[in-house]
């Protein structure tokens, strides 16, 4: 087996809901205010296909916390969003009232928190409910289009698949929309089916 089934997406769907909540708890500390994250859609695609994915988004630039995470399985996690999306998120972190233009300086160290809170917490989600080792690297942060950050992250050759999530991000009533990408090398998708599976049968 080589891909993911709707059961194994409806199982991940789950594994990364768990992880949803604990990101916006933890959020929801930093910035005083009630935060919600939807429950993420989730589908596998072949690297080959993500620039279908994100071709309707065009020249649109990107906030990018990229980190890469090992253990059971190896992959790397791409989180998306808009730039001036990723600037309100900052300024609400901030808690300020300081100007779009002022923030600037605050973005890469803010959104690098913000990633990190999310990400981890998806992963850990993943690894309690799998009960699998996972661990991560500092996050990094950048900002450009998705045609740049994933030229130079994918490599079809390495890493053919996509683990591509969907989540919406809602801080006091702004709304924005996130993409949470993971790029898994076939052995990676191969182990990960394995331990899926191996938590289906236990359940």
């Amino acid at each position: 087996m080589n891909t993911l089934t709707e059961l194994h997406l409806d199982a991940l769907t789950e594994v990364f809901n768990v992880g949803a909540g604990r990101a916006a708890a933890s959020l929801s500390e930093i910035v005083g205010d009630e935060v919600r994250l939807s429950v993420p859609s989730v589908e596998i695609r072949r690297t080959a296909e993500l620039d279908i994915a994100m071709a309707a988004l065009g020249g649109t630039r990107f906030g990018a916390v990229r980190q890469r995470f090992g253990g059971s399985f190896e992959a790397e996690a791409v989180l998306l969003f808009t730039e001036d999306h990723a600037l309100e998120i900052v300024r609400d972190m901030m808690g300020s009232q300081m100007s779009i233009e002022d923030l600037a300086e605050y973005e890469q160290e803010a959104m690098c928190e913000l990633g990190n809170i999310i990400l981890n917490a998806c992963l850990s989600a993943m690894a309690d409910m799998l009960d699998i080792a996972l661990n991560c690297s500092l996050p990094d942060y950048t900002v450009a289009t998705t045609e740049e950050i994933f030229s130079r992250i994918c490599d079809e050759a390495e890493q053919p698949y996509v683990l591509l999530l969907h989540i919406d991000l809602a801080i006091e009533k702004r709304h924005s929309e996130g993409h949470l990408i993971f790029l898994l090398s076939s052995t990676s998708l191969a182990n990960l089916i394995v331990q899926i599976e191996r938590f289906l049968g236990a359940l």
